[in-house]
C-alpha cells in the first residue's frame, strides 16, 4: 500500500508545482519579455490600422474610366430611298456614315457635315456657327480611343 500512497503523493506533487507555475509566474522571465509585449502592443495595432487604412484606400481610389469610341454606323434610309441624316451629328454623305459628336473628319480622312439642329441647314462639321440662324454649336473633338479586341464590355460576343 505504500507504494500506491506514494505514488499518489508524487502525482499530487506534480500537479501542484504544474499549477504553481501558471499561478505565480516567473517575473524575472516576463520582465525578459517586456521588449516582445511593448512591441505586440505598440506596433501591432499601428500596423494594423496602417494595413486597414491602406486597404481602405486601394478599395476606394479613385479608378480611370476608359470608353470606348462608338465607331460610325450606317446612315438610315427612309421611305423614299433617300437617307435620313440626324440632326446634329457628322456624317459623310459619300460614305453613308454617321459618325459620334465630335468628329470633324472621317476615318479614311474626308471632312464630315452636320445639319443645324435649329434650322436645318446643313454646312461642315469644323464651323461652329451656322451661317443660316447663327446657333453656335462647337462641340470640341474627343481624344480617339482604341476599340476593344474582343466582346463589347458588359455582354458576350453574339455567335
Amino acid at each position: 500500500m505504500q507504494g500506491v500512497e506514494g505514488h499518489i503523493e508524487n502525482l499530487w506533487t506534480g500537479l501542484l508545482q504544474l499549477i504553481e507555475k501558471l499561478v505565480v509566474p516567473d517575473w524575472g522571465a516576463l520582465i525578459n519579455l517586456l521588449p516582445l509585449f511593448l512591441v505586440l502592443g505598440v506596433l501591432g495595432p499601428l500596423l494594423t490600422l496602417g494595413l486597414l487604412a491602406w486597404t481602405w484606400y486601394f478599395l476606394r481610389k479613385p479608378r480611370a474610366r476608359v470608353s470606348y469610341e462608338d465607331g460610325p454606323t450606317r446612315v438610315l434610309l427612309g421611305d423614299d430611298g433617300q437617307p435620313m441624316y440626324p440632326r446634329g451629328l457628322p456624317y459623310s454623305a459619300s460614305r453613308g456614315l454617321i459618325y459620334p459628336p465630335g468628329r470633324t473628319r472621317g476615318d479614311a480622312g474626308e471632312d464630315l457635315s452636320v445639319i443645324c439642329p435649329m434650322c436645318g441647314i446643313g454646312r461642315g462639321a469644323d464651323i461652329d456657327t451656322c451661317g443660316n440662324c447663327g446657333l453656335v454649336l462647337k462641340v470640341e473633338p474627343r481624344a480617339r480611343l482604341l476599340a476593344p479586341i474582343g466582346p463589347p464590355p458588359g455582354g458576350a460576343a453574339i455567335a
